[in-house]
């Protein structure tokens, strides 16, 4: 899920240059892109944070388990 949303990120950015390119400035066109970049980097950090929780809890509870001799 985290690699799709970095392919869309990626695949965003590309459209922006693509954007730049063809008309050698700053437009509407790119602000729009620029948002939908922003709300999926947000997207991916807060994938990324659920993601590092749930190892978190992982090892935590590993941790918390120990062998009676």
């Amino acid at each position: 899920m985290v690699q799709e949303m970095y392919k869309q990120k990626r695949s965003l950015e590309l459209k922006w240059q693509l954007e730049y390119e063809q008309s050698g400035k700053y437009t509407l066109n790119m602000v729009e892109i620029d948002n939908a970049i922003k709300n999926v980097i947000t997207e991916i950090k807060a994938e990324e944070r659920k993601i590092a929780d749930r190892e978190n809890a992982i090892q935590a509870s590993a941790a918390q388990v120990s062998v009676a001799t």
